[in-house]
């Protein structure tokens, strides 16, 4: 196991320090000078070319990569050309609302998909089978955007029930915070639960068939005992797959339902950042996205090697 933790830790720095390449890379040949923007039309060549070299853009590309790669290793993510502050402060301020968001939908969507689709495939070709395919397939075509609209109609102008937008702080409180975030949540839950449950469903399916689940049934066991004892562990490295891409879409992915919702987290900072030629907090927070997926993906290879044996014996 320490070999593999060592050989996949490696794969890991190499593919972070490629993807920074190309983040910085691409964020430098979008069209729009941020010194330019920051001052205006009417400011002097002079004024212009002062700032540049202030903020370091006079410098040759692999001089300012290297000084940006450098900040990141010390953890300086420079400071925002917006907002004038430390952009790594920034990140920490709206990762406090996104991650909590994340987190919330990620267990709504395994607390509707996981016994959805056990029970789909119990049921195969049934009536219930039938309505949980019904139920996957529209509420993976419906946009999570629209079903953020349709709620704060629902929730909040017509029942009054829940916040339409906005975010108190969770200085307000652990239940005004969660309040200001169910309906957001439940949004990003419902495409992500739909996914999750075909393939939870065909998951199990496949288990289901094998002679240790029917050699349980054998020996006296219920179906429902057999299945979740024996079918649905072993069923678990797809869906551990699919938790992993889940997690880290709805960390980068929740850009329109934050605008939606009015929050201030990652995904509307991106947003704003893109808007107004912030290149350095475009480049933190695209880098932040790319390091959380490589690092989710990192974290279910391992979680495989846990789960399964014989990977870890074919990894070996």
């Amino acid at each position: 196991m320490i070999s593999i933790l060592i050989r996949r830790t490696l794969s890991l720095v190499i593919t972070l320090l490629v993807v920074s390449l190309l983040i910085f890379t691409v964020m430098d040949l979008l069209p729009g000078d941020p010194a330019a923007i920051m001052l205006g039309t009417s400011a002097s060549p002079e004024t212009l070319a002062a700032l540049q070299k202030q903020l370091g853009l006079d410098q040759p590309l692999p001089v300012r990569y290297l000084a940006w790669l450098a900040g990141v290793f010390r953890g300086d993510l420079g400071q925002s050309y917006t907002y004038g502050v430390p952009v790594a402060g920034l990140i920490g301020e709206r990762l406090a609302v996104t991650l909590p968001l994340a987190l919330i939908a990620i267990f709504l969507s395994v607390t509707i998909a996981i016994p959805l689709g056990v029970q789909a495939a119990r049921k195969h070709n049934g009536v219930f089978d039938f309505a949980a395919g019904l139920f996957s397939y529209i509420s993976i075509a419906v946009p999570a955007f629209w079903v953020g609209l349709l709620l704060i109609i629902l929730f909040s102008t017509m029942l009054g029930w829940m916040p339409a937008g906005g975010f108190p702080g969770w200085d307000a409180g652990l239940l005004a915070g969660l309040k200001a975030l169910l309906l957001p949540a439940v949004a990003l839950a419902l495409p992500q639960a739909g996914v999750l449950t075909r393939v939870a469903r065909a998951a199990v399916l496949e288990v289901m068939n094998e002679d240790f689940v029917r050699t349980a049934r054998a020996k006296g066991l219920s179906e429902g005992v057999a299945i979740w004892r024996h079918a649905v562990p072993n069923a678990l490295v797809p869906v551990f797959t699919m938790l992993g891409l889940q997690f880290t879409f709805l960390i980068a992915g929740a850009v329109l339902v934050e605008n939606v919702f009015n929050l201030p987290g990652l995904g509307r900072l991106a947003y704003q950042a893109l808007s107004q030629r912030d290149i350095i907090v475009m480049q933190d927070v695209v880098l932040f996205f790319s390091a959380l997926v490589i690092l989710m993906n990192f974290l279910v290879d391992l979680a495989y090697l846990v789960v399964d044996p014989r990977l870890r014996a074919n990894a070996q």
